[in-house]
């Protein structure tokens, strides 16, 4: 994906590194750097040689610190809206949804929007440096990129509301200890952590990765749907040749060796 300007793309091995490339702005998000993450996320999903995604900011400081603030002013009740329906679609929701896993490497600040692109990813590492918040109440707003709905699924109805009307930024540790991220690693090893981990998930069957993030987020969005949800895939999975593959190389002793069939 050569013709992008706010993002760098890069493939190796499977795995799709999505960069957000404004670090003279701590990488703030704007209606440009929405466009084109929302081509880079099109892209995990078409593209058969992309088995997992990153998503990342570049330099030492900053993850998302947050967005482009210059660009509110000249916004109204309508075209504030549609700023937020429109990141929702191309970006965070597609983000959510994605069947191939996409994790957040939060390398410093992670701040409203940012905040809400990391935890609409599949779960986060964090470097220790990494600072996460919703300070929107600052702004007069609220988070419009999702966050009032992913923040309390991930730590709660009291620790969100605390977050959100207080407007303060927490450590990477805190967010660990709350469950807003799932490990936290030096800066200098972020990166392979991450990488280390999404090739285990490599390793499993696709289709079964797939259906796992479709049931997860309906236990958070449907949940009376769910459990049928689950056992009509738990089913349909066997009509599939990775579970013959599967259980196969289980009773063999042998690594399988899953398609994504």
């Amino acid at each position: 994906m050569n013709n992008l300007t706010t993002v760098i793309t890069t493939l190796e091995a499977g795995i799709f590194v999505i960069t957000i490339n404004r670090p003279e702005k701590l990488n703030a998000l704007n209606a440009e750097v929405i466009r084109e993450l929302g081509l880079a996320i099109a892209e995990v999903y078409t593209n058969d040689n992309i088995a997992a995604a990153i998503v990342t900011g570049a330099g030492p400081k900053a993850f998302v610190a947050g967005a482009d603030i210059a660009e509110f002013t000249s916004l109204d009740g309508s075209s504030g809206k549609n700023l937020a329906q429109l990141g929702q679609q191309l970006v965070f929701n597609k983000i959510e949804q994605c069947p191939k896993p996409i994790v957040a490497a939060v390398n410093g600040f992670a701040l409203g929007g940012g905040c809400e692109l990391a935890m609409a990813c599949h779960f986060r590492y964090a470097s220790t440096n990494a600072k996460f918040g919703q300070p929107e109440v600052n702004l007069g707003l609220v988070p419009g990129y999702g966050g009032t709905q992913r923040l309390t699924q991930l730590v709660g109805k009291g620790r969100a509301l605390e977050l959100m009307m207080t407007g303060n930024i927490i450590s990477a540790d805190e967010a660990l200890a709350m469950g807003l991220v799932n490990k936290v690693c030096p800066s200098e090893g972020l990166m392979e952590a991450v990488k280390a981990t999404l090739n285990t998930i490599a390793g499993k069957a696709p289709l079964a990765v797939a259906k796992v993030i479709d049931l997860v987020n309906t236990a958070c969005y449907h949940p009376a749907k769910g459990l049928q949800m689950e056992i009509d895939a738990f089913g349909a999975l066997f009509e599939s040749d990775d579970l013959k593959e599967g259980a196969s190389a289980f009773l063999e002793k042998r690594k399988p060796n899953f398609k994504g069939r």
